[in-house]
């Protein structure tokens, strides 16, 4: 049997202990651990959380609770948006098979990985999947496309079982390994704050879709570490010379 570290489940905003529990059996059925919750509804812990799991107690009793989904995953290099509608991200949409290979190799290759689950009701935002290496697709009936939160995540944790049971050779990265999402947070921040600075944002009030366009568009990427702290060198040098720019200008109306 295989050591590696099993993906990171987390639960965006679930409204129900039942389906926590739920998910919390199905996870150990499968294998997977570790369960995020992001801002549960009725609050964390939860009893009937406990009276659906059917006895996978370790896992509700590892539950790490965030505010946001951005918290939640900080640490993590590589984590797949599981929905049903990829929304306006132009990100990678695979098959849960066709993640669960990525997430092994990854895995394998000593990275940190999770699977993102939305609501109940509302699924995931965009903001949140823009925060993703790309998203998770279940290839369901259109003729009848309800599927609940713990089947959704049986299917993934079943697909990582598959490759585990299986113990195929990982495919090693050939190139350094993404950086975590607390880095790629910060640089796009960073790159936020200076083109807010510069007036990049315009009109105001499409702020929000042109921001998530940005960090897609960047995600897609897969910096490195090393490559964060050039590109936010970058950033630092532009805004440098914007300000001298400035400095300038203004001391010729001065004169």
């Amino acid at each position: 049997m295989s050591d590696l570290t099993p993906p990171v489940v987390i639960l965006d905003r679930s409204q129900l202990a039942d389906n926590i529990g739920s998910v919390a059996r199905v996870m150990a059925n499968f294998g997977l651990s570790e369960l995020r919750l992001v801002s549960p509804r009725d609050g964390w812990p939860q009893d009937r959380a406990w009276a659906t799991a059917s006895g996978a107690d370790w896992v509700l009793e590892g539950v790490k609770v965030f505010d946001t989904v951005a918290e939640a995953v900080a640490d993590l290099n590589t984590v797949f948006a599981t929905t049903a509608r990829p929304r306006e991200t132009r990100q990678p949409v695979r098959t849960p098979r066709e993640s669960a290979r990525v997430l092994y190799d990854d895995t394998a290759s000593g990275l940190k990985t999770g699977l993102l689950f939305g609501g109940e009701r509302a699924g995931l935002e965009t903001t949140d999947i823009a925060l993703c290496s790309g998203i998770t697709t279940i290839p369901i009936d259109p003729k009848h496309h309800s599927l609940n939160l713990a089947q959704a995540v049986a299917i993934n944790a079943y697909e990582w079982r598959t490759l585990i049971l299986d113990a195929p050779p990982p495919r090693f990265r050939e190139q350094d390994p993404p950086a975590s999402n607390d880095l790629l947070v910060g640089m796009y921040e960073h790159l936020e704050t200076e083109l807010e600075a510069g007036g990049f944002f315009f009109p105001p009030e499409k702020k929000r879709s042109m921001t998530q366009n940005l960090r897609v568009m960047l995600g897609r990427s897969a910096f490195s570490e090393q490559e964060v702290a050039t590109f936010r060198g970058v950033i630092h040098a532009l805004a440098k010379g914007r300000g001298r720019l400035l400095a300038k200008m203004a001391a010729k109306k001065d004169e």
